[in-house]
């Protein structure tokens, strides 16, 4: 069981967060009155009370609301929790979307200390049940449940797309597919060919918000900005090409165009990434293929479903 010992606010984004003794949750928005709360997946941070007490043992005098957190909490190490988990308080509940977050410009915290740990032990949530809370409340840890739905992101690779001088369909396209299948989707991004930018949303996308698969599409063939399978394969831990063997495989029974295909799939840490084709049509038909196998192979993956041997 934990607790909540600080809410902090700031009604303008870029100004410190202040402590007020009782806060509205907003479903789907945050808490009321916060300049961070949106329709998006960081609508409240916490932040351990614990690892505050640990940064002011090393000489920093720090109110809470410092770092940008909304709610501290004891009880629990939060970065060591999964995306999924809930937090009860009360009739409310927030759900856990991301761990840690990237610092776009050094705070002052960082300038004074040369440290902050905001962007390695805060983590997010969004409200999926509203309610009222104060300081002291109860928090109750709710874990993840194994059958949830298998969550997913969508990362379009087009220079053209990415200058908004050609509609993407392909992405659309998997969205539509998957969300049929169940997947729940979590993010669609629209990203210039080329490594960096790529490589950037694979590790976040991988390692803060932990989605279970990530399909790109574009980006695989021999044009000289085609690097999608290059910063795939800089990312991952493990390849799983068996996954793109049995796409490219299937795809060469319908054109013998598939051979020019560099695609890859791979995985970092509990993330499996899928490079797909570039064209609407090309997608359909290895989704089609694809779809009714990947759920036992991304359960072993995420620990909830087991092996099986024949």
């Amino acid at each position: 069981m934990g607790k909540i010992l600080g809410i902090c606010i700031s009604e303008k984004r870029g100004t410190e967060k202040h402590e007020i003794p009782e806060a509205n949750l907003v479903k789907d928005w945050g808490i009321e009155g916060d300049a961070h709360g949106g329709k998006w997946h960081r609508q409240v941070s916490l932040l351990s009370f614990e690892k505050i007490e640990d940064f002011r043992a090393k000489g920093a005098e720090v109110d809470f609301g410092a770092f940008g957190e909304n709610l501290i909490v004891e009880g629990y190490d939060l970065r060591a929790l999964p995306v999924g988990t809930r937090f009860q308080i009360g009739d409310a509940v927030l759900e856990l979307t991301q761990i840690g977050k990237e610092c776009h410009s050094h705070c002052q915290i960082y300038k004074r200390m040369g440290d902050c740990i905001m962007p390695r032990e805060g983590v997010f949530t969004e409200v999926v049940k509203p309610g009222h809370i104060k300081i002291g409340d109860e928090i109750t840890m709710i874990p993840p449940k194994k059958d949830r739905p298998f969550t997913a992101a969508v990362i379009t690779l087009s220079d053209k797309g990415a200058a908004g001088e050609r509609e993407d369909k392909s992405g659309p396209k998997i969205v539509e597919m998957i969300k049929e299948a169940g997947y729940d989707v979590k993010e669609t991004l629209l990203l210039p060919d080329g490594r960096t930018a790529l490589e950037k949303q694979l590790i976040q996308l991988a390692d803060q918000r932990q989605i279970n698969v990530i399909f790109t599409t574009g980006g695989t063939g021999f044009a000289e900005r085609d690097m999608t399978p290059e910063a795939t394969i800089a990312v991952c831990d493990r390849m799983a090409n068996g996954i793109a063997d049995a796409i490219r495989n299937y795809s060469m029974t319908i054109t013998p165009r598939a051979m020019f295909s560099r695609a890859v799939s791979g995985i970092r840490k509990r993330t499996l990434i899928i490079n797909l084709p570039g064209s609407p049509k090309a997608v359909q038909e290895a989704l089609e293929f694809l779809l009714p196998h990947l759920d036992h192979g991304i359960g072993i993956l995420r620990g909830s479903e087991g092996e099986c041997a024949r």
